[in-house]
């Protein structure tokens, strides 16, 4: 997992988001749980 600032140039210049980068997609209650343990605005999961 990452954390970045999303839509900023500056740093600490925005919310953080949690990306994840998934090989394989998971449930959607496991996407939810994993989300809401990060406790940010945003947190995203991208698949190569």
């Amino acid at each position: 997992m990452s954390q970045v600032d999303a839509r900023t140039e500056r740093l600490f210049g925005c919310n953080p988001t949690a990306i994840l980068v998934l090989a394989r997609w998971f449930p959607d209650e496991l996407m939810l749980a994993i989300a809401q343990e990060n406790n940010l605005a945003e947190t995203v999961f991208p698949k190569p």
